[in-house]
């Protein structure tokens, strides 16, 4: 059955014509047994030339209604007793205010009020005996008995124009949904990009440079201290490793996007003392201090902290010059958490820090100012009045309640 109604929808034409041999059928058995000839023969011109605009009214709505308008009129003019085919009319009044232009509808809303009071005055009242027919109270009320079943038609039709109009709508708003919802996963999916993106510098800028600087460390105390050499091999080694996984989780994401979480890694402040000393044993001093009530903070800014540090302490090392010294410190704070990476070295323009620097591995300050603007904070970054570069993260944190 549902296939058989799609099918019909899709074929008005057969449904129509059906309509119409069943209304033509109705209209010729209604000529049986009158006066005429002349009535029977033009009786049945108008039973076919109603079918047939009933046929096609869907496909031309507009010249159905006319030609429909001009047979009643003929009808009319030519004395034409109307038969059962005025069921047509009806139809093609709906059809006018469902389907067709503005003026088709107004024009079939007119036809149909005067169809009643026109066709009583023509065919039911007599003037030569004024006595013998109706009275006006009763042409009155079968004026508007008459009229009604075109009103009701064309309202049926206006009802089927605003239902059809709002589905349209509904559609329409469905598939600009469907384009927002692509646009915005395809704008997800780029900023998830631009975030391993940023997690992936971090990471290998800071662990690259730690097994450089072990390296170079190893190779100058190879001969003299193979002790030494060997405990920086095996921080290389590690460090290496560390880096692997890390990487393997990062791109991990790329692969399965529904255990993002799972592999992406989520350092924070807990994890700041590991980075320092990771710092310090490649040979970067590093003093680190916090204050104010520590608290658990909101994986984005724990997330967030961690690679400012990371990110600025790797700049130390590739800029800093030799013997240079660092200081981290972190302040809870009521309402913020502030975050201070300062280095007494020669330093680096902020040119050169915001293009990753001159190795171009990554983003420099630009990457810092992405992370900090993605938890609502501000950061200063500039070199320090005597001497060396310092870096300022501000972070806002909700308050407890």
């Amino acid at each position: 059955m549902h296939r058989l109604n799609a099918w019909l929808r899709r074929h008005p034409l057969v449904v129509d014509s059906a309509w119409a041999l069943l209304v033509l059928f109705v209209g010729l058995l209604s000529l049986i047994g009158h006066a005429t000839t002349y009535q029977t023969v033009s009786g049945a011109a108008v039973s076919f030339a109603v079918a047939g605009l009933m046929a096609v009214r869907r496909r031309y709505p507009a010249i159905t209604t006319a030609a429909g308008v001009a047979i009643g009129l003929a009808q009319v003019a030519f004395n034409i007793i109307p038969g059962m085919s005025a069921i047509g009319f009806l139809v093609l009044a709906y059809t006018a205010a469902a389907f067709g232009p503005p003026w088709a509808s107004r024009l079939a809303l007119g036809m149909g009020l005067i169809s009643g009071p026109v066709s009583i005055w023509k065919f039911y009242y007599i003037p030569e005996e004024p006595h013998s027919g109706p009275g006006f109270a009763q042409m009155a009320f079968l004026s508007v008995l008459l009229s009604t079943p075109f009103l009701l038609c064309w309202a049926w039709g206006r009802l089927t124009r605003v239902r059809r109009a709002y589905l349209v709508e509904l559609e329409d708003r469905a598939a600009r949904l469907e384009r927002e919802r692509d646009a915005q996963a395809k704008v997800a999916v780029a900023a998830e990009r631009a975030r391993i993106a940023r997690e992936l510098h971090d990471v290998v800028a800071h662990n690259v440079s730690v097994m450089i600087v072990q390296a170079d460390g190893a190779a100058y105390v190879m001969e003299n201290s193979p002790q030494q050499a060997k405990e920086a091999l095996g921080t290389i080694a590690a460090t290496g490793r560390q880096a692997l996984v890390e990487m393997r989780r990062l791109l991990g994401v790329l692969r399965t996007a529904d255990t993002a979480d799972e592999y992406v890694p989520q350092p924070g402040v807990e994890e700041l003392p590991d980075l320092l000393e990771q710092v310090r044993t490649a040979g970067l001093p590093v003093e680190f201090s916090t204050s104010g009530e520590a608290r658990e903070l909101p994986r984005g800014v724990e997330l967030t902290v961690y690679r400012i540090v990371q990110e600025a302490l790797t700049n130390v090392r590739k800029h800093g010059g030799p013997d240079v010294r660092a200081n981290v410190a972190v302040d809870f704070r009521d309402r913020e958490l502030e975050v201070l990476i300062e280095d007494d070295g020669r330093g680096a323009t902020d040119e050169k820090l915001s293009t990753g620097g001159t190795d171009g591995l990554g983003h420099g300050l630009i990457g810092m100012r992405e992370r900090v603007g993605m938890v609502s904070g501000i950061l200063d970054a500039g070199p320090r009045p005597g001497g060396g570069f310092r870096i300022r993260a501000v972070m806002p944190l909700k308050t407890a309640k």
